[in-house]
């Protein structure tokens, strides 16, 4: 007997849903932090590219490793709350069934 909470992992389609339901999990915490992630890289690329070596004051290397810095517990956050999700959807419910 199988559990109508569970996913269908057995067909294609069943496996796509579920890939589309993981992905929409913790979306904000990731887009944040792979926006952090990618403008830290950025910033600490500039220096030598542009011959920039201040932003108001900052040293770009220094707000690049401050970016890099808030983008790895946003990721972390991100990765902790899909692997939390996918743990409690894989779990039959317990107490729905025929006794």
């Amino acid at each position: 007997m199988t559990d109508p909470h569970l996913p269908d992992l057995g067909t294609k389609a069943g496996r796509k849903a579920f890939r589309h339901e993981m992905r929409m999990v913790a979306v904000r915490p990731r887009r944040w932090g792979l926006w952090f992630l990618t403008g830290g890289a950025l910033l600490m690329i500039l220096p030598s590219a542009l011959d920039m070596h201040d932003i108001f004051g900052w040293s770009p290397s220094l707000l690049g490793i401050m970016l890099i810095a808030a983008a790895l517990p946003l990721l972390v956050a991100g990765a902790l709350l899909r692997r939390r999700y996918r743990r409690a959807r894989l779990m039959p419910v317990r107490g729905d069934g025929p006794t």
